[in-house]
């Protein structure tokens, strides 16, 4: 029995007390790794919030393996991991102190019977716990400096439950590594926050004994026999400056801690890893989180712009002609598509594009004709495959490509597609568009598109000057893992990449190289600054690089080209809103967050990720109220103690005076 998800199970391949790993292929038969919290363990909180933190504590280390998707809300909790990530099960059990075990080595049964196994319950050890050493996947972190495992509470403000840290294998034997005084794992804290450690507050010194009388010497002579030097004059002056210089910082220390305990039920709660990745998988199919370190500044960066991006499609329909004669080489019209990226800029529905992507010159456009033509051919046994480009060459130079009537150009249509797109698809969901304006390909090779649906999510335009040599930037277009091209789904990839040097060599507008691409539709994508705007746009590298899209078109020649057709670059209301919802959600105002994701994402202006973020925020804001109410216990002990400290000092400044000889 597997949980409820969008993978199929094939084989299990471990087992441990708590749950199970599995294999598992997705739609498109890629095959990942399942880990399954089970049995008592599922329907335990503390165990759930464990796994969560787990799972999260290891996407956030630094090597550490991401997962591609989970539902820690299931009723059994499951994570997925790319079968290429070796390991990544073994080390979220092993986290949890929870070694697997072959399937194979004793009869586990059906999971569904293993789910009646009770959870692991905590185990106090007689004697003290030895942490062990971090082993691989496992964050050096999680061992503390002194050898006394730390103890604190997520950054979400939710404890994590003492039994799963303080569980023991069968054995008997404690887990090394594991506290085993029930309090949270140390990975139970945010990874990208400070180290949480309880330290106990120390005891008050005893007030000071005073100084007694010498005893009674029976055999001393009440005659002094030799008279003694007199005593030297004790250093009071310097005893009191000193007391009076512990007094004011002890009273600064004192006001200070208790500021921030009190201020600490007030401040926000910064996000957090317990159920902080977003629960609800948008439809877009595009996961920032997950294409990101998370809570980075390129999380942020993907999370703003991503739902202003648009798969954008051109169809061409017209007739190949002997340039001499007219004479058809078809009878019958051929048609092509060309696909690509682009971005909305306001909300009155314009979008920037790839200008050879939607408007290709007519040497490309005939080229492409001729291909496509021949491919035909190839499928009817007409031409060999192998013959293709001789044929395709042979015939270029002689050959025209136009529309019904030879002197007209071919038709062509545009069609655009928010968050997850199909190829070949003309209706709804995708929008048609009109090509309003373009730059030539030395210009710039871009082109402005005006689609049928005003306020679309919009991007806004940066600085040029982001793109610099050695600078970083994160590039973001569509792309495709199907084989067949004609209705491939195709989903928003990102990768960050670096700015490697300025090239002029192909025309007016200076063009920027960088480190990588991100396949051959992404022309017509973006370049992002930290904030997620817009500083550049993708397009193909003529010089080198293969003709991949390893080129950045600055962004100044796209605002030129908005200003020629007179299109200036804006936000809508709902753009300005999710990035209010999505600033409170980044900064852990759950409240404020949750409202303004929500009233994005029932605008229907198609931004699937608002609703995303805003079951995160929801899920966190959940978790916060669960939590304990603060105690107000260490207010009280700073205050008996700094009191008791006053007291002791005050005591001894008192003796000091009386002890000061007399004149």
């Amino acid at each position: 029995m597997q949980p409820e998800g969008p993978y199929r199970f094939t084989e299990a391949s471990g087992v441990c007390q708590v749950g199970s790993v599995w294999w598992a292929v997705d739609g498109q038969d890629r095959l990942l790794t399942i880990a399954v919290l089970e049995g008592a363990a599922a329907a335990d909180r503390p165990w759930r919030e464990a796994f969560t933190n787990a799972a999260d504590t290891l996407a956030q280390t630094p090597g550490g393996p991401r997962y591609v998707n989970a539902d820690f809300a299931a009723a059994r909790p499951w994570v997925a991991y790319p079968a290429e990530v070796e390991n990544a099960a073994d080390k979220l059990f092993g986290l949890l102190g929870m070694p697997l075990r072959s399937p194979h080595l004793e009869p586990v049964g059906d999971p569904a019977t293993r789910g009646a196994t009770p959870a692991p319950t905590p185990t106090t050890p007689t004697t003290p716990i030895t942490p062990a050493t971090p082993t691989s996947g496992v964050p050096a972190s999680a061992v503390p400096a002194s050898g006394q495992p730390a103890s604190g509470v997520p950054a979400s403000g939710v404890p994590v439950s003492g039994t799963p840290s303080s569980a023991v294998p069968a054995s008997g034997a404690p887990v090394s590594g594991m506290p085993g005084s029930g309090a949270p794992p140390v990975w139970a804290a945010h990874a990208t926050g400070s180290p949480v450690v309880a330290t106990a507050p120390a005891e008050p010194p005893a007030a000071h004994p005073g100084f007694a009388d010498p005893p009674h010497d029976p055999f001393a002579s009440p005659a002094r026999r030799i008279q003694p030097s007199p005593p030297p004059r004790p250093r009071t002056g310097l005893r009191l400056g000193v007391a009076a210089l512990a007094l004011v910082v002890l009273a600064a220390g004192g006001g200070l801690a208790a500021w921030a305990v009190t201020r600490g039920a007030d401040a926000p709660s910064p996000a957090g890893p317990a159920g902080a990745f977003p629960t609800v998988t948008p439809a877009a199919g595009f996961r920032p989180w997950s294409q990101a370190a998370p809570y980075s500044a390129q999380e942020r960066a993907l999370a703003t712009a991503a739902p202003g991006l648009v798969f954008v499609e051109a169809v061409f329909n017209g007739y190949l002609r002997d340039g001499r004669t007219g004479a058809l080489l078809n009878p019958t019209p051929v048609t092509f598509q060309r696909r690509c990226s682009g971005f909305v800029v306001d909300p009155a529905g314009h979008v920037l594009t790839n200008g050879q992507c939607v408007a290709p010159d007519e040497p490309v456009a005939r080229e492409r004709a001729l291909y496509t033509l021949g491919r035909i051919r190839v499928a009817g046994k007409k031409l060999t495959s192998g013959a293709l480009d001789g044929w395709v060459r042979s015939r270029t130079a002689g050959t025209r490509f136009t529309g019904k009537e030879p002197d007209r150009p071919p038709s062509s249509q545009v069609f655009v597609q928010l968050n997850q797109a199909t190829g070949g698809l003309t209706g709804t969901p995708a929008i048609a568009g009109e090509v309003v304006r373009t730059r030539a390909a030395d210009a710039g090779d871009l082109a402005l598109v005006k689609v049928a649906r005003p306020d679309l999510p919009a991007v806004e335009l940066g600085d040029a000057a982001a793109l610099t040599p050695g600078g970083v930037v994160a590039v973001a277009g569509y792309h495709t893992v199907d084989a067949d091209f004609r209705d491939a789904t195709y989903t928003l990839r990102s990768k960050t990449v670096q700015v490697t040097a300025t090239d002029t060599g192909q025309g007016p507008v200076p063009l920027f190289r960088i480190g990588d691409d991100i396949g051959i539709y992404s022309h017509g994508g973006v370049a992002l600054d930290p904030a997620g705007r817009v500083v550049g746009v993708l397009t193909n590298d003529r010089s080198g690089a293969g003709g991949a899209n390893r080129a950045v078109v600055p962004v100044t020649a796209a605002r030129e080209l908005l200003a020629e057709a007179g299109v200036t670059p804006a936000l809508g209301d709902a753009d300005r809103l999710y990035r209010r919802g999505l600033d409170a959600y980044f900064t852990g105002r759950d409240d404020t967050a949750v409202s303004q994701l929500d009233a994005v994402a029932r605008g229907g202006n198609g931004n699937e990720l608002a609703e995303a973020y805003r079951q995160s925020a929801a899920d966190r804001q959940q978790l916060t109220a669960a939590a304990p109410e603060q105690s107000n216990l260490p207010t009280v002990l700073f205050s008996g103690l700094g009191g008791a400290l006053l007291a002791a000092l005050a005591i001894g400044v008192v003796l000091l005076a009386r002890r000061r000889p007399r004149r």
